[in-house]
């Protein structure tokens, strides 16, 4: 049953150095406080798994967080390359960083596979791919009734989920809507989930297509109100397109990096300050 905690709480008890950590959004909902404690915390040698890892994901991999990285797609949104994830693959730096690609049909299966305690998914997008020859886990199987050959991939099933999500009631049920990716699908298939929201209410009030997480499949709540910054929450805030662009320059060099993470995560309390450093006329911010 979900608990309701801090998020350096929820991230000192449930995220552990060594695990594999799946944190799931698309395009909103993005859950950058959560990762910004990883960070803090200075979790180590972590399996991370996203289907479209952006700049989340590069600062973790900057940081030192990462030992994998299992993906579809990478890239900052609308602008260009992740830097530190260049790094981290090109030159080891800060660490070796091993890659599993795979494409977003299958690790979509593959998430469900994983929510339905299954071994592996079953499709058929890489007919004519190339992935197969890079990644050996990608293999096939004949169906039994027609003799068609299908792919095969391992279920995804993460240590830990993070998602980020509109509201909460006061039991830890959790309410996410709008553009919904593999949220529902990456919180059933973990063994823990931390969801952050953005603001815990006495009942739910569930519109139209909404995704409602009960309170038994996520293991701590916490309420983090722009938790998904700088990506937006739909019905709460917009999209930071600044940051999206000014993330290209912070990320290019390694000491700016380097310099801008100690600043605006590392000597943060949490994430409501590293908000007001962010949004502070009095210091220096990199992207304004």
């Amino acid at each position: 049953m979900a608990e309701w905690l801090s998020l350096a709480e929820a991230i000192a008890a449930h995220v552990r150095d060594g695990d594999t950590v799946a944190m799931e959004g698309f395009t909103h909902l993005i859950p950058f406080a959560a990762g910004h404690e990883i960070i803090r915390q200075k979790r180590r040698n972590l399996a991370l798994i996203r289907m479209t890892p952006d700049l989340i994901y590069d600062q973790l991999i900057g940081a030192g967080c990462a030992r994998k990285l299992t993906f579809s797609w990478g890239g900052n949104p609308g602008v260009g390359s992740l830097h530190r994830f260049r790094d981290a693959v090109e030159h080891d730096w800060p660490a070796p960083l091993e890659l599993e690609e795979r494409s977003h049909s299958d690790l979509a299966n593959a998430y469900v596979a994983g929510a339905s305690n299954l071994p592996f998914a079953v499709l058929r997008g890489y007919s004519g791919s190339d992935l197969p020859r890079v990644n050996e886990r990608i293999r096939s199987v004949t169906c039994p009734f027609t003799g068609e050959v299908l792919a095969a991939t391992p279920a995804v099933r993460p240590d830990v989920t993070v998602i980020h999500a509109q509201k909460a009631d006061e039991k830890g049920n959790v309410l996410l809507w709008g553009v919904l990716g593999v949220q529902k699908e990456a919180v059933l298939a973990a063994q823990r989930a931390i969801v952050t929201v953005e603001e815990r209410v006495r009942t739910l009030d569930a519109p139209p297509n909404a995704c409602v997480l009960p309170s038994w499949t996520v293991t701590a709540v916490c309420e983090v109100p722009r938790g998904a910054t700088p990506s937006y929450a739909h019905g709460y805030y917009e999209r930071d397109n600044a940051f999206y662009r000014a993330w290209d320059g912070i990320s290019r060099e390694r000491e700016r990096f380097r310099a801008w993470t100690e600043e605006h995560i590392v000597h943060t309390r949490d994430f409501n300050e590293y908000l007001r450093v962010q949004n502070d006329p009095g210091i220096q911010v990199a992207y304004r």
